[in-house]
């Protein structure tokens, strides 16, 4: 397998460290992001305790300048970005009537906006070399709509649209543009939910369980890989049967 450079955002999360975990074990060069140095170099360490070496970079996503100098960074350490996972995401829940502005901001900025931000510094350097994987993960409640999440939802909708536009316009440079939809994954964010509250999640999943940080990751490097040339534009929902739109 070729090695390449990949970056992914938000990765010293549950998701992001699997996916970072699978495509350093495929032999890729990888990096990603953080805005806490001291936690980010305490995940670092856990990261190479276990064989997988990260480069971290300053880097706030839902900034574009702040977004430009991180992949500047990656590139002049690693090489030119070749794999590009926009992974970062955060929730700022609450009904709409009750939704501030910032709310709304905040989640937009760092869920949607992210991806021009993110992107936009490595399109072009991908289309001159005639290669390039870019994957976003969106969420399940970007497919169904949630509750108290239209913020969110709205966000992980767009990254979607922004996908099959992206995917369009860069077909015959050799880049492929997907969407990986999660249900609800056992990580931190979400075993902070009170245990009733998740009880009644785990009711409505078909499989009957959450799912896992691996199942994640091990779509994001199906799609990364070389053999997936001729996917591009789809949305690969991994939910345990929870949502089963087209």
């Amino acid at each position: 397998m070729t090695q390449r450079t990949a970056l992914v955002t938000g990765g010293t999360g549950g998701i992001g460290s699997a996916i970072i975990h699978y495509l350093a074990q495929q032999g890729h060069r990888v990096a990603t992001n953080y805005r806490d140095q001291a936690k980010a170099e305490a995940w670092r360490q856990k990261m190479a305790s276990s064989g997988i070496e990260v480069l971290l970079v300053p880097g706030d996503v839902s900034d574009p300048a702040s977004s430009e100098t991180m992949v500047r960074q990656v590139e002049e350490k690693l090489g030119p970005v070749e794999i590009l996972v926009n992974n970062a995401g955060i929730t700022r829940d609450t009904t709409f009537h009750k939704m501030s502005y910032q709310q709304w901001t905040e989640v937009m900025n760092t869920n949607l906006n992210a991806c021009f931000n993110v992107t936009r510094p490595v399109i072009d350097n991908m289309r001159t070399r005639k290669w390039g994987r870019i994957v976003q993960i969106s969420s399940i409640n970007g497919q169904k709509g949630q509750y108290g999440q239209a913020n969110y939802a709205a966000a992980k909708a767009g990254m979607h649209g922004f996908t099959i536009s992206l995917a369009q316009e860069n077909a015959k440079f050799g880049i492929t543009v997907n969407t990986v939809s999660p249900g609800y994954v056992g990580t931190d964010m979400v075993m902070a939910v009170p245990e009733e509250v998740r009880e009644k999640i785990v009711a409505q999943i078909p499989v009957g369980r959450l799912g896992k940080p691996d199942e994640i990751a091990h779509a994001v490097a199906f799609f990364t890989g070389e053999q997936a040339s001729w996917i591009t534009g789809a949305n690969l929902a991994i939910n345990g049967g929870h949502y089963m739109g087209w």
